[in-house]
């Protein structure tokens, strides 16, 4: 099936429901046994609320479809996604490669709980392909990736990591929410888990937090028990939230992908605009491995607005009218954000010589939102003189 078919149908049981066409919410906790010797057994699917439920089955079926894994774990946010998938492969006075480009609450996570744990986080340049393999050392537990980066995009060549990591018997998994899983497969490449914030593209509202972890065969139990053991437990309305999102995750993310596009080739001929960072865009340095890798690109990038006077940029930001200034994306609306990705990095230096916008683009008409945009940097030229 078709990625489409697989999102409107994947994990739905209708028939095992009372007919109803989505799961419903079921809370529940303590699960009921009928006899001694069935308890005893415990020969069935479900045998306590924190373990699962078909709220949460329905999604963990569909997410393992759409992402072509083993098996899905549910957790309640996507940093605890990440956590777990960290945790699930260190042991003590190990060694973890992560991108320079990575999320920053991973980095605060590798830093903070894993410093204190004696596991040594190594950075690396999102950009080394291959060269990874001179980092790896023989206590290396994990070779995390994220691509494109977090706040400056830049694309990685994941098979060339893999095929490194996989020479040497080390694991890899993958920040793979700016894809949603739609636009990239990263098991079909060798990776072992794929760990997404499902609060962006899956839920697709802006109203639940959720994350995901699809694995491959190989490592789905290790990150099954290493989250059972911690205790944690997504909870079914926001499960719920992220399976209704994902039934039309398909066409919100094709029009995402449109409209970031039509906004990123826009912005890339204004003046005020020193660099547009999308990978989808022919010039961007990233390009080709999109093309490679990638299906289509969802609606987040970047963009370097020649200006670094706050006061200036607060006169472009504040009058925006159909931009939102959070700090998320994967929703139906459109944000704006600035960022300083030079205090989150180790590995590499990041200068681009003015201010770092993060944009989502939302299913608004694009001809508005550029209307609003083009507002805001008369607003900033004004402030500028």
């Amino acid at each position: 099936m078709k990625d489409d078919t697989k999102l409107t149908h994947a994990g739905r049981h209708p028939h095992e429901n009372h007919g109803a066409v989505n799961t419903p919410v079921y809370h529940a906790s303590t699960i009921l046994f009928p006899t001694l010797a069935d308890f005893d057994s415990r020969d069935r699917k479900y045998v306590y609320g924190r373990k699962g439920t078909p709220t949460t089955s329905t999604l963990e079926e569909a997410v393992s479809q759409l992402e072509q894994a083993h098996g899905t774990v549910l957790a309640p946010s996507g940093l605890a996604a990440v956590t777990t998938t960290l945790m699930s492969f260190v042991k003590a006075g190990g060694h973890v490669l992560l991108t320079d480009s990575t999320y920053f609450p991973t980095r605060k996570f590798a830093n903070g709980i894993l410093k204190r744990l004696g596991i040594e986080a190594e950075y690396y340049d999102p950009l080394i392909g291959g060269g990874i393999e001179k980092l790896i050392r023989p206590n290396t537990n994990l070779i995390w990736m994220e691509s494109p980066g977090s706040l400056t995009f830049e694309m990685q060549d994941v098979p060339a990591i893999v095929a490194a990591a996989k020479k040497h018997g080390v694991p890899t998994a993958i920040d793979n929410t700016w894809s949603g899983g739609y636009f990239f497969k990263p098991l079909t490449l060798g990776v072992d888990v794929s760990v997404q914030a499902a609060t962006k593209y899956i839920v697709g509202h802006s109203d639940a937090m959720l994350g995901t972890i699809a694995c491959n065969k190989e490592t789905y139990a290790q990150v099954q028990d290493t989250f059972l053991q911690q205790g944690n437990c997504a909870g079914p309305d926001d499960v719920y939230l992220g399976t209704r999102g994902l039934r039309t995750m398909a066409v919100r993310m094709r029009r995402q992908h449109e409209n970031g596009i039509k906004l990123a080739e826009w912005l890339r001929e204004r003046p005020e605009v020193l660099r547009v960072m999308h990978p989808a865009l022919p010039k961007d340095p990233g390009h080709e491995i999109w093309k490679r890798d990638f299906t289509g690109a969802s609606g987040l990038f970047g963009f370097i607005v020649d200006c670094t006077d706050r006061q200036a940029l607060a006169s472009m930001l504040d009058g925006l009218e159909l931009f939102g200034m959070g700090a998320s994306w994967g929703g139906y609306e459109s944000l704006i954000l600035p960022s300083d990705p030079s205090k989150m990095r180790s590995a590499t230096t990041w200068n681009p010589g003015g201010a770092t916008l993060r944009m989502h683009v939302g299913l608004e008409d694009p001809e508005d939102l550029i209307a609003d945009l083009a507002a805001g940097f008369e607003r900033l030229n004004a402030m500028r003189g």
